[in-house]
């Protein structure tokens, strides 16, 4: 009981600070604004901590893959909003992510390389596209694309080192934290 109430806690806190974090005040310059972006926005966090947890659990090409698969998805995202097309849906898409990613962790799914990457990209291209339309004027492209790239792999990586602790653990742990990120997405649906 005393766990549940840990989690409803964290959950609340978490989505209480959604608006707090959202994407303004980033510092001026290229890499430096670019290393901030996935940090101060709660949805680019949470999407990119959760694929990383999920990852831990998938086979090992899709484990070893997912990291790829997160900057290519980011980065071919960036690039369609630096040449001036259009996505639609991307809120929507960045808001399903942290929401599927949940329920992944939630279920313990584990998915083919082919279906998981293609996923994960998917979710990727989405955050990536909010990137490119978001980086500030007068910033490089290289040293912006470098500041995004290092901090969603380092987000990611720390998401991977919490499911790998967790795999040590009761599944129980690993499915609350799911459910969060689940509630947590459902709520950023919602609002």
């Amino acid at each position: 009981m005393k766990l549940t109430a840990n989690l409803l806690t964290v959950a609340a806190l978490l989505t209480a600070s959604a608006t707090a974090m959202a994407h303004s005040g980033h510092a001026e310059g290229g890499f430096t604004s670019g290393l901030l972006h996935p940090m101060l926005g709660l949805d680019h966090l949470l999407a990119m901590a959760a694929i990383g947890f999920w990852s831990v659990r998938q086979s090992k090409h899709m484990k070893n893959a997912t990291p790829a698969f997160v900057i290519g998805g980011m980065i071919l995202g960036a690039t369609l909003a630096w040449g001036g097309l259009s996505l639609p849906g991307v809120e929507t898409g960045i808001t399903f992510s942290v929401l599927v990613a949940g329920i992944l962790i939630v279920t313990l799914a584990k998915l083919p390389t082919a279906v998981g990457g293609t996923l994960v990209g998917a979710f990727m291209l989405f955050h990536g596209f909010a990137h490119g339309a978001e980086m500030p004027a007068g910033a490089t492209l290289a040293a912006y694309l470098a500041g995004f790239s290092i901090a969603t792999l380092a987000i990611t990586l720390v998401g991977r080192g919490l499911g790998s602790l967790m795999l040590k653990a009761d599944s129980r742990f690993s499915r609350g934290i799911g459910g969060l990120l689940a509630l947590v997405g459902a709520f950023m649906a919602a609002a």
